[in-house]
């Protein structure tokens, strides 16, 4: 059996603002009822997490749920724990409707890092960035340019982007160009 690689293989773009793939990260879509008591049960026996309100993350480390829609989460394990995790949701909601798919390989994680990530993003997603809005373990499922794309932020200079693998090196080479092109301003104080 081969080893797993990640979509980017480590790339890294250094800057006042660096973009870094993130490598390989357990990533489970999970859809259903969302206010069903097993469905959150399973979650936070799966990842430690609580679940997150609409349009957030509840993360910490390697382990989280990200709200995707109103009956999808996306669950972010260790890569390797993958296959447990699907078991362990199988289990628990056997006789319900869902769905729990492994889309770790499909995916890409990106790291945007620096004093001015926010505009980075900004002039890519049609999101309002402004950090009085888009606050840390806020999550957008969007687009940057022209490709499907979710991000959320980690802290107030950090953000997290997902991406489809087939589409990752176009969308970390636009997030490099978006940064080596410098600080627009438009975020005063940010």
């Amino acid at each position: 059996m081969s080893e797993p690689i990640s979509a980017l293989q480590g790339k890294f773009a250094p800057g006042e603002v660096t973009i870094r793939e993130d490598g390989l990260q357990g990533m489970i879509t999970l859809r259903g009822d969302l206010s069903g008591k097993s469905l959150r049960s399973v979650c936070k026996a799966v990842t430690g997490q609580p679940m997150p309100k609409q349009g957030t993350v509840s993360i910490d480390g390697g382990k989280g749920i990200c709200w995707m829609s109103p009956d999808e989460l996306l669950l972010l394990v260790p890569y390797a724990d993958v296959g447990s995790a699907i078991k362990a949701i199988d289990k628990a909601l056997k006789g319900k409707h869902y769905l729990a798919e492994n889309v770790s390989d499909a995916r890409a994680l990106i790291r945007v890092e620096g004093t001015f990530a926010h505009e980075v993003i900004a002039k890519l997603a049609p999101v309002d960035l402004h950090p009085v809005t888009f606050q840390p373990d806020d999550f957008r499922r969007t687009r940057l340019g022209q490709v499907a794309a979710a991000f959320w932020m980690r802290d107030e200079d950090t953000f997290q982007v997902i991406c489809f693998r087939s589409v990752a090196a176009y969308a970390f080479d636009l997030l490099a160009v978006s940064a080596k092109a410098g600080r627009v301003g438009h975020f005063p104080g940010a």
